[in-house]
């Protein structure tokens, strides 16, 4: 039994790796994009705006109504 937790006890950290590593691989390939002032101010605008629709999304989902 103690083998089982001690292995279940590994998950969250291979989840944390995981997240970093593709968050860190796309950045990566993200990162030339900011030498231009115009593709940077875009790339910009879309994150907002990805992360804006993600939030509005699931507050109606979720039946939140204040704003």
């Amino acid at each position: 039994m103690k083998e089982f937790f001690l292995n279940v006890s590994r998950y969250p950290r291979y989840l944390i790796s995981f997240s970093l590593g593709i968050f860190f691989a796309l950045f990566e390939r993200i990162k030339p994009l900011f030498k231009r002032p115009v593709t940077a101010t875009a790339l910009i605008g879309i994150i907002i705006s990805g992360f804006l629709l993600l939030v509005f999304t699931l507050r109606g989902m979720l039946g939140y109504t204040n704003l």
